[in-house]
């Protein structure tokens, strides 16, 4: 039966070192079931629960577990949550803005192996040739849900329901939503594959969804994909939560009245969890899909950048994971992870296989949460394609930013700030890392829309060279990288 009216049933960790505060902060089931080397038909009592909490533009230091967090900023569920679990100072997500990194949660791949590198191409939809997250567990006996943004296609074929979710409330559109406008037929919220009219405050329903599920799954095992769009644009929030903060920037004002209520939510579903007994024995992972956004005046401290930059104040990521009855939690953990071995942890979590015809880049996260392991991922990359010729390699402590002809080298364990730029005095580091990027990007496809993967270098014209210097000489008053893009 559907589950909800209108629905269709689819059938080793390290404390305080030289990095300072980092370290405190502290197709369908049956294609699925043949792409893995082994599914179980039928589910078993210990397999875990899996949530996965997935944040929208929320900055670095827009939580108060991060000790750089400004003032304004009171995060009590989401500290509480990051105390109870393990810690990640060093992940990151595998695209700075919000389509490229869902695509890469969902398949546990660069999605660029799909030919996804912008927002645009993701939000057109990930192929469907593509296995996603709930098409895996399926098989293995999962009811999955998916509550929020999908921003992975726009048509009914790729709707949630119709690639293996058993439910979904949430809108499949572009990356924003009106908080409050929940009953726009041009922009609509979608119960399952049929659009539905709502009211309340977005943030809040959504929460309201995830427990509801919750509570009906209790007994069996679930996997539930909360993808909230705050604190996306638009800058919105009741009003009388905005007037309890008085930071003397109006914007941040209501910015921090949405983070209230995402804060609240987070609160909710842990309680839930908790009070439903189910909480031991769920893995739940908590991250935000960029860096917080410049446009909505987020604080990415102590971090170079904002969202849509592939310095790492847009693509280093708060992370928490949790599991109970597994992880010894309240401690952080160091090493280097990425959005993408979310799915391989998942996976050998719940006993079930990899898929042996399109391999996961990403890697299960248990070993190292462990303590058996030290090392996860030997490089990680990030591009844009050939659009903008942007793109970023990450291998141990280096670390390498281009766009288009400009190559920044930063040594992240001496300077995660990212202040200082290496590259005239490491040219053979910068020409190492070119390397390893080129061979990466041979083995991505090319874009799904126009242009190619790699940008055709040209001379810049005086204007732009003019620019991308700025970018690199500018300063902030304490003589740090400013955030701010050119």
């Amino acid at each position: 039966m559907p589950d909800e009216p209108g629905e269709q049933e689819h059938g080793s960790s390290r404390g305080m070192n030289r990095r300072g505060f980092l370290h405190v902060v502290a197709a369908g089931a049956a294609a699925a079931c043949g792409l893995c080397r082994s599914a179980a038909a039928a589910p078993k009592p210990n397999r875990p629960n899996i949530v996965v909490i997935l944040t929208d533009d929320q900055g670095y230091a827009d939580i108060s577990f991060n000790p750089r967090h400004p003032r304004e900023v009171s995060t009590p569920h989401m500290d509480a949550l990051a105390r109870e679990g393990v810690f990640f100072t060093e992940a990151y997500i595998s695209g700075n803005v919000c389509s490229p990194t869902r695509a890469g949660i969902m398949t546990g791949r660069y999605q660029q192996r799909c030919g996804i590198y912008t927002a645009g191409e993701g939000g057109s939809g990930l192929p469907l040739t593509e296995t996603i997250f709930p098409q895996f567990l399926k098989p293995a006996g999962y009811v999955c849900g998916a509550f929020g943004k999908w921003h992975l296609g726009l048509t009914r074929e790729y709707s949630p329901v119709a690639r293996g979710f058993d439910t979904f409330y949430g809108f499949l559109g572009r990356g924003a939503h009106d908080y409050f406008k929940l009953d726009d037929p041009d922009s609509p919220l979608y119960r399952g594959l049929e659009p539905v009219r709502d009211e309340g405050y977005l943030t809040t329903r959504l929460t309201d969804e995830a427990v509801s599920f919750i509570k009906r799954y209790k007994d069996r095992p679930f996997f539930a994909y909360l993808a909230y769009n705050a604190v996306h644009a638009p800058a919105q929030a009741p009003e009388e939560d905005i007037k309890r903060f008085d930071t003397g920037d109006p914007q941040r004002d209501v910015l921090m009245a949405m983070l209230k209520h995402l804060d609240a939510g987070v609160g909710r579903v842990v309680h839930t969890l908790k009070q439903e007994g189910v909480w031991e024995n769920t893995l739940l992972f908590f991250l935000t899909d960029n860096g917080g956004s410049k446009a909505m005046h987020a604080n990415n401290a102590p971090l170079r950048g904002f969202k849509q930059w592939n310095y790492e104040g847009g693509i280093r990521t708060p992370f928490v994971v949790t599991w109970p009855a597994r992880l010894t939690g309240g401690r952080t953990v160091d090493v280097p992870v990425i959005s993408f071995d979310i799915l391989p942890t998942a996976l050998a979590a719940a006993g079930v296989g990899s898929p042996t015809d399109k391999p996961f880049d990403g890697k299960s996260l248990l070993p190292v949460l462990d303590g058996h392991a030290k090392t996860l991922h030997e490089h990680l990359f990030w591009s844009e394609g050939g659009s903008t010729g942007e793109w970023a390699v990450r291998s141990g402590h280096w670390k390498l930013v281009a766009i288009r002809q400009m190559r920044e080298l930063f040594d992240l364990d001496a300077d995660p700030s990212e202040a200082h730029d290496l590259a005239a005095q490491r040219p053979d580091k910068v020409e190492e890392l070119t390397r390893l990027y080129d061979a990466w990007l041979d083995r991505m496809a090319e874009p799904i829309k126009s242009g190619g993967k790699r940008w055709e270098q040209k001379a810049l014209t005086p204007r732009e060279k003019k620019r991308l210097e700025r970018r690199k000489l500018r300063k902030t008053k304490k003589g740090k990288p400013d955030q701010t893009p050119p």
